[in-house]
C-alpha cells in the first residue's frame, strides 16, 4: 500500500474504486488498522472511490513519540486529503475517527460534503478514565487492556465466536506508543461547542451493544447538528459494521443517496 511522507509522520493509506467514483473517506477507531473496514466494503454500492488510512501510531503508519493532540490528528488527515487532491468527500469516522471527522469539518468544511459520525461523541470518557487505561498499558502493554476493550466493543454473542481473536490480535498489534498517543488526544478533546456550529448533512450511527459509546452518547452529539439523522444498528457493538455489515451498509448507502452523493 502507498505511504505518504508528511515530514513529522508517514501515513499508510489505501484507495479502492474507480478514479471517477464518488469519494468516501473512512477513519477507523483506536487500536485498529485500516483493515477494520474490510467486512463492510463488499456490501457498499459499486463505483465508490474509497480512501482508508492508518492514523499516526497505528497500522503501518509511523509512530511518533506520544502524546498526540487531536489537532495534530486532524492536521494529518487534512494534509492527506490535500496532498491526494480529495474534495467534496463524505467522511465516515468511527470512534476516534468520528472525533477527527468533527474537527476536520469545523476546520475545513471545503473538504467535506457529508459527515457520518459512527459510534463516537463530541467528548468520550474523562481524563481520569483515560489516565487509568494508559497506566494499565504502561504496566502490562497492550495485553493489559485487550480483554476489557473487547468486552466494550462487541456483543456477548460475538465475544463467544471464533471471529474474536482476529480483532483482539489487531489491537495487540497496535504499537503501545501510538495507542497511548491517541488516548491522550481523546482525553483532551471536548467538541460540544464547535460541533454545535456545524451545518452540513450528517448521519449518526450507533450500536445497541456498544459499551464504549452507547447510543444515547452518539445521539446527543449528532443532535448538536441541525437536520442530522440517526440510525441504530440492532445487535451491533462499537464496531457495528463488523457484526452487522449489511445493516451498516444499508444505513450508509441510504445516506449517500439522500444527499445525492450516489444515484
Amino acid at each position: 500500500m502507498p505511504m505518504l511522507d508528511l515530514g513529522d509522520v508517514t501515513l499508510n493509506y489505501r484507495i479502492d474504486g474507480p478514479e471517477d467514483g464518488a469519494p468516501v473517506v473512512f477513519a477507523n477507531s483506536l487500536g485498529t488498522s485500516l483493515a477494520m473496514w474490510d467486512p463492510l466494503l463488499p456490501h457498499l454500492p459499486a463505483g465508490l472511490r474509497i480512501l482508508r488510512f492508518d492514523k499516526r501510531g497505528h497500522g503501518a503508519s509511523s509512530v511518533p513519540p506520544a502524546p498526540y493532540s487531536m489537532g495534530g490528528l486532524i492536521h494529518d488527515t487534512e494534509r492527506l486529503l490535500d496532498r491526494l487532491g480529495w474534495r467534496e468527500v463524505v467522511f465516515v469516522g468511527l470512534s476516534i475517527g468520528g472525533m477527527i471527522a468533527q474537527g476536520l469539518a469545523v476546520k475545513r468544511l471545503d473538504l467535506i460534503r457529508g459527515l457520518v459520525l459512527s459510534n463516537t461523541a463530541a467528548k468520550m470518557g474523562t481524563p481520569e478514565s483515560w489516565a487509568q487505561r494508559m497506566d494499565a498499558i504502561r504496566a502490562d502493554g497492550m495485553a493489559g487492556v485487550a480483554d476489557m476493550v473487547m468486552e466494550r466493543w462487541f456483543s456477548p454473542a460475538f465475544l463467544a465466536s471464533d471471529q474474536l481473536p482476529y480483532w483482539r490480535d489487531m489491537m495487540l498489534a497496535t504499537p503501545a506508543e501510538g495507542y497511548l498517543g491517541c488516548c491522550a488526544a481523546i482525553a483532551g478533546t471536548d467538541f460540544f461547542t464547535p460541533t454545535s456550529g456545524l451545518r452540513l448533512p450528517t448521519l449518526g450511527i450507533a450500536g445497541t451493544e456498544d459499551r464504549a459509546s452507547p447510543p444515547d452518547m452518539v445521539r446527543e452529539t449528532v443532535d448538536l447538528i441541525p437536520g442530522s439523522q440517526f440510525e441504530l444498528i440492532r445487535g451491533g457493538g462499537h464496531l457495528p459494521h463488523v457484526e452487522r455489515p449489511e445493516a451498516y451498509a444499508a444505513a450508509l448507502t441510504g445516506f449517500l443517496r439522500r444527499i445525492g452523493h450516489v444515484a
